[in-house]
């Protein structure tokens, strides 16, 4: 009850509900803000102004003040009832007190409580319902009274009067329970419909997280994996920076050292020289012919040796200082060789596919019938058994076969292992060698460069033309630099440290082949 009272102190005198933004008029009563402006706009044509409650007449709209006290006590009052608030349904009937209704009848728009629902009329025509504020929209906006029918021919809740009288009239109609069945049961299948598309909506979502998930497991895996791989790629790259300035400083200090030694020689010969000068030079100022003439033997000797001494420098002068670009025939397939590993090792612990030229392979169709070639077409042998194969125009007449990839343009580098037993020659050749005969083995022509391998025997050959060469043991692995462009073949010794063998120069005009020659149970690899 004190609620109750409390709840009608709240309670503004035009709207009926509790307090909203509450302001006080200056004869001491008060309203919500919205609502006595409300009142005095209408006001505003009659030129003056009254309070709803006392009357009290103002010849000017008066200023409203918020009652922050009010404002204050009411707010908190609807924080501790809010449910209350909205919810609650009074008795028409009780005037002097708010007694909560327990039905409302629709037909006499009343709401009662239990009390004055026992002296209610028991009329079948009274509908009852649960206590409800919203009694307009059950009625019939025209004739006023209680909607019970429902016409689906224009999707409409009508009155008895509207079917009999009104624009209804003759229309199909169904009660309001009958209609709302149906559409109960339309909305249940609908129901159904939706239920089904949302959960196959909440399957889609599931396997869309799931996949998701599996995305960023696998991106943050191969995240993780990259980064790996990168770093040793780093490191690596780092061992081989170290080694090759090392080769760098390697060779600086053996030429420094030659060069050195060289330079002392010079000054020794220079000194012997100027003793020798001066000499000369005393014996041309004497003016008697018979001292000049009768000198000692040694001033003739020394005489000679001057004019043979420019000679001699230059005999020996040339072999002396290695050239400068020693330096880069080993340190090109020192790099090359190292940057190959690491690309071999990256390919092999990361699993990548890489697309396109796959390495240098053996042309089946160039290949002598002593020659056999393994399936992977990278290893040339001799043999003593006819291979059978179709004579072709392209195909060698003797122990030879060419790549099936040529060389137009560019820089290459390709490795291969030699056996131990036999002989071989590697190189490169035109693709027009002639096929037949002594000229068509590689390097006994002007379109073929080779190195020839036979025992302790190493020579570059070009057109019948041999160039001895002396590493220091059997080449067992070989490389093969080429730049088209710039002319060069070089020949490497792959071994630690690498040696630079020899370099051929010469203007290419056509593309290049590999080209390889073995006899004697001799092999010849290309290496991966």
């Amino acid at each position: 009850m004190a609620s109750a009272g409390l709840r009608e102190e709240l309670t503004c005198p035009i709207c009926l509900s509790t307090y909203t933004q509450p302001v006080m008029l200056r004869c001491g009563h008060n309203f919500c803000q919205g609502c006595i402006g409300s009142v005095w706009d209408s006001q505003g044509g009659s030129g003056h102004y009254t309070c709803p409650e006392c009357r009290a007449e103002f010849q000017e709209r008066p200023a409203l003040q918020r009652n922050l006290k009010l404002c204050n006590i009411a707010e908190r009052f609807l924080s501790t009832q809010p449910e209350q608030e909205e919810a609650v349904i009074f008795c028409t009937y009780c005037v002097t007190s708010s007694v909560p209704a327990a039905k409302t009848y629709l037909l006499c728009d009343a709401s009662l409580c239990d009390i004055h629902l026992e002296r209610h009329s028991k009329s079948e025509e009274h509908v009852l319902s649960e206590p409800t504020t919203t009694l307009k929209t059950r009625k019939c906006p025209v004739h006023k009274k209680l909607l019970e029918y429902y016409c689906p021919e224009d999707a409409a809740c009508i009155c008895v009067s509207c079917w009999v009288f009104g624009e209804h009239r003759g229309h199909q109609v169904e009660s309001l329970n009958e209609a709302s069945e149906k559409k109960k049961e339309k909305l249940r299948h609908v129901l159904e419909k939706l239920t089904s598309v949302r959960e196959e909506t909440e399957k889609r979502a599931q396997s869309l997280q799931e996949r998701r998930r599996e995305v960023q497991e696998k991106a943050a895996g191969e995240t993780a994996r990259v980064t790996a791989l990168i770093r040793d790629i780093r490191a690596q790259l780092e061992v081989l920076e170290k080694r090759v300035l090392s080769e760098i400083t390697r060779w600086e200090e053996q030429v420094s050292l030659r060069v050195s030694d060289l330079i002392q020689q010079l000054e020794i010969k220079k000194d012997e020289l100027s003793r020798k000068m001066l000499h000369i030079e005393e014996l041309s100022n004497i003016t008697d012919p018979l001292t000049v003439l009768q000198g000692r033997e040694s001033d003739n000797a020394d005489f000679c040796d001057a004019e043979e001494g420019g000679n001699e420098d230059r005999e020996r002068g040339g072999n002396k200082v290695p050239a400068v670009g020693d330096l880069y025939e080993v340190l090109i397939p020192l790099t090359l060789q190292r940057l190959a590993d690491i690309v071999t090792d990256l390919k092999a612990k990361s699993g990548f596919c890489v697309q396109g030229d796959s390495g240098i392979l053996l042309d089946v169709n160039t290949a002598a019938n002593n020659v056999s070639v393994s399936g992977d077409l990278k290893t040339a042998s001799w043999s003593g058994t006819d291979q059978l194969r179709p004579n072709t125009p392209e195909r060698f007449g003797d122990n030879q076969v060419l790549s099936s990839r040529s060389f137009s343009s560019g820089q290459h580098y390709w490795e291969v292992e030699i056996s131990d037993s036999g002989g071989s020659r590697v190189g490169i050749s035109y693709p027009s060698i002639v096929r037949e005969g002594d000229q068509s083995r590689i390097g006994d022509n002007k379109k073929s460069w080779c190195l020839r391998m036979w025992g302790n025997y190493h020579a570059v050959i070009h057109d019948t033309i041999q160039t001895r060469i002396y590493p220091e043991s059997r080449v067992q692995r070989l490389g093969i630099y080429l730049d088209y462009e710039a002319g060069r073949l070089s020949f490497y010794q792959l071994c630690d440290p690498i040696r630079h063998l020899h370099t051929v120069t010469a203007t290419f005009t056509e593309p290049l082949h590999a080209a390889f020659r073995v006899w004697g149970n001799g092999w010849v690899r290309i290496r991966s």
